[in-house]
């Protein structure tokens, strides 16, 4: 584990199942983590792989647990590929969303034109669809079939859930999609492609260094981190502990119980910075 200076921290990216909540239920610390977070004038973004859910989706969900976000506080897989598009695709402007109203809703608000399927698309885009039909899925294979730019809005297989059940991911439906045409997504975004963490640094004109990723898992948050060069903070509250750090690819630059622990760091550090230490 790398040495890490928090003094340079100004925002922190939030995953949120198995940081800031477990399942549906928050962490008894996380208002006041997040509370403490505004008094040091330490921004957060909530970030999330799932495209389910739009970002008024999110909010909602949010508000319900009782934390009051506003919508430049969310990140999703959606905004990314919607900013991926706007970057490296310009000219893009008719999709095919294989995904829930939600996702299919963020797009159209984001100026592009959702096609039904019947209509030929500039591009595929698939996404974590909880409402999937059999005619979807199949004329999203048939877009991607016939040569059309094939986009995932994350690599996810499943989606965590405390229910009795598995959640059939974005990963999961670009399997099917790729044993029916030969064709694997050409891009991946979410989750842990840098790109994520990317878009949190762009909108706060931040650099890497500035931005603490704040999670639970070494494959997904802590790869993001090292590839984007942001602060890797690993919590154990959710997946990984710290025995699988040991020999880890992607190692955290600190390791912390939970971000309860974390926001009594950074105020420390801040604590000390005043006194002149």
């Amino acid at each position: 584990m790398n040495t890490v200076d928090l003094k340079t921290i100004r925002h922190l990216a939030l995953d949120m199942d198995g940081t800031i909540y477990k399942g549906g239920t928050l962490f008894d610390f996380t208002p006041a983590f997040l509370a403490r977070m505004r008094a040091l004038g330490v921004g957060c973004t909530f970030l999330t792989n799932n495209s389910s859910r739009s970002v008024r989706d999110y909010l909602a969900h949010l508000r319900h647990m009782g934390i009051d976000a506003t919508t430049d506080e969310i990140y999703t897989s959606s905004l990314c590929t919607i900013d991926y598009l706007r970057l490296h695709r310009p000219d893009v402007k008719k999709l095919y969303v294989l995904g829930t109203r939600s996702l299919r809703a963020e797009f159209t608000e984001a100026g592009f034109e959702v096609t039904s399927g019947d209509d030929e698309p500039d591009v595929v885009v698939a996404g974590f669809d909880t409402e999937l039909v059999f005619d979807r899925l199949c004329k999203a294979a048939w877009w991607i079939h016939r040569g059309k730019p094939f986009i995932a809005t994350h690599p996810d297989r499943t989606c965590p859930t405390d229910q009795p059940t598995v959640l059939v991911d974005c990963g999961s439906i670009c399997a099917a999609l790729q044993m029916a045409t030969g064709r694997a997504p050409d891009v991946v975004l979410g989750k842990p492609d840098a790109s994520m963490l990317e878009g949190i640094l762009h909108r706060h004109n931040l650099q890497p260094h500035e931005l603490g990723m704040v999670g639970d898992r070494l494959m997904t948050d802590m790869a993001m981190a090292r590839g984007a060069g942001a602060v890797g903070i690993l919590v154990l509250t959710g997946e990984a502990t710290r025995e699988d750090t040991k020999d880890c690819p992607h190692p955290p630059d600190l390791i912390v119980p939970s971000i309860k622990e974390l926001g009594q760091q950074l105020a420390d550090v801040q604590a000390m910075a005043g006194d002149g230490r």
